[in-house]
């Protein structure tokens, strides 16, 4: 890998595009990490491959189909080396719009083909039965209890309003993992019936929000403020993050892999697949609208996707369902 103490052409204009990034682009945190991580070591394989002296003018596409065959050597799957060309490609759009560079070589490398399959998506009848247990597990929970293993309460729910408030908000909004712990207080707009949601670019949308994950963030809130007081962060009960970790530790907002614990220990011990992870249930979402006869793109702004066509490779029709619509609609049917 190059040497740290010797900045190249390739190192200093990845450092200017990460900074880009992080300041004008507003991306998210965990996008500036894997951009961060990608360009830096293909910056390191081009000052190897070319030479420390060596300009970007220099890299062709040759070079990034290289780099590609390198990281595949590593062992790396074709949805890793995709997601690595994508961070490349991303960068080479900004040395072009920069005019840092006469022809992109990034427009010349395709994208590694990767199956088409979506995660299965649990049906209605199994996303309820999970969410029924929670409001059990709530009731059978003591409210005044802040520690980590209240009697009564089994150990993948930890926090059971808490928990059920998480599997309410994916499900019942289909947000992300991400938009679901940046989520503030005052993002939660009781007069609307929505939560204002900042997603990809830090582009804002409101999405409704439903009878039944109202009640689990009204169950929630009081158990929320008990643990911020009794962590001596009274400041924090009227404001700050939604969802706090456990001991309210640090800035006290629960973490994207925190939630992910959560969410797969609970679906597992329920008799879900061990694959259901956060996404699994905005994909439920997406596709349980669907079945039920929603408009694609009422889905797809709930959903935030800027394409219809990502909106629809995302939702799942049944086989079921579209025999159904045939059956209903194509007047060649009856």
């Amino acid at each position: 890998m190059e040497d740290g103490s010797v900045q190249t052409e390739f190192s200093r204009l990845t450092e200017q595009f990460l900074s880009v990034l992080a300041t004008q682009r507003g991306s998210s945190q965990h996008t500036l990490r894997a951009y961060t991580r990608e360009i830096r070591n293909f910056a390191s394989y081009l000052a190897e491959s070319l030479g420390t002296e060596a300009k970007i003018k220099a890299v062709e596409h040759t070079h990034i189909r290289s780099y590609l065959a390198v990281l595949y050597e590593r062992g790396l799957t074709k949805a890793s080396a995709a997601r690595a060309l994508a961070a490349i490609r991303s960068w080479f759009r900004w040395l072009a719009k920069e005019r840092l560079i006469e022809q992109n070589p990034a427009l010349l490398v395709s994208t590694p083909r990767l199956p088409k399959h979506l995660p299965r998506v649990p049906t209605v009848e199994e996303v309820n039965r999970v969410l029924n247990s929670l409001e059990g597990a709530q009731k059978r929970s003591a409210p005044s209890r802040v520690d980590e293993a209240a009697e009564g309460v089994e150990e993948s729910i930890r926090w059971p309003e808490r928990e059920r408030a998480i599997f309410e908000l994916l499900y019942g909004c289909g947000i992300r993992n991400s938009e679901l712990v940046d989520l503030n207080l005052d993002s939660v707009k009781w007069a609307d019936e929505a939560i204002l949601v900042r997603g990809k670019g830090r582009k804002e949308r409101m999405v409704p929000l439903g009878d039944e994950a109202a009640m689990a963030l009204r169950n929630y809130l009081p158990t929320r403020a008990e643990r911020l007081q009794a962590a001596g962060k009274r400041n924090l009960v009227n404001q700050g993050p939604l969802l706090i970790n456990l001991r309210a530790r640090g800035d006290c907002r629960l973490t994207t892999r925190s939630v992910g614990r959560i969410v797969k220990a609970i679906a597992r011990s329920r008799g879900l697949p061990a694959d259901v992870h956060p996404h699994t249930l905005r994909h439920a979402f997406g596709t349980h609208m669907l079945e039920e006869g929603a408009d694609l793109r009422a889905i797809q702004e709930m959903l935030g996707h800027e394409r219809l066509s990502t909106t629809q490779r995302y939702t799942q029709l049944t086989a079921g369902q579209v025999q159904r619509v045939y059956d209903e609609t194509h007047p060649r049917a009856r």
